[in-house]
């Protein structure tokens, strides 16, 4: 029904930048909240940052002031950009999209390693 496609991931040095990108696809709603999380090895799963239909955000108080989230609805993608990077924020990434009573739809998950 819904497919969500992450890209932007990779080796990054200490306070270097990122920026994610999840694109979807299939029967989408604009309306509906899309954002991260993240999961590092030994963690449990971190809600990273969302972004209502209406453009209202939330972020994880780790990454305020460093993460910005955005989407393009005329592109039915979402944008993490990551600045000031920080090796606990090595991590699988996942973005996702908020079904409502039809359930929540992942992406594939993208790799960040920030080295130290």
């Amino acid at each position: 029904q819904v497919q969500l496609v992450e890209s932007g991931g990779g080796l990054v040095q200490v306070g270097g930048s990122l920026r994610l990108s999840c694109a979807a696809s299939g029967s989408i709603f604009s309306i509906n909240t899309m954002g991260w999380y993240r999961q590092a090895p030994g963690k449990q799963r971190e809600l990273v940052a969302r972004i209502t239909g209406l453009g209202f955000t939330n972020y994880a108080d780790s990454v305020k002031g460093r993460f910005t989230i955005s989407r393009d609805n005329a592109k039915n993608t979402v944008y993490l950009r990551m600045n000031s990077l920080k090796p606990e924020d090595t991590a699988v990434y996942y973005c996702y999209i908020s079904g409502g009573s039809g359930g929540d739809y992942w992406g594939q998950g993208t790799q960040v390693t920030v080295s130290s």
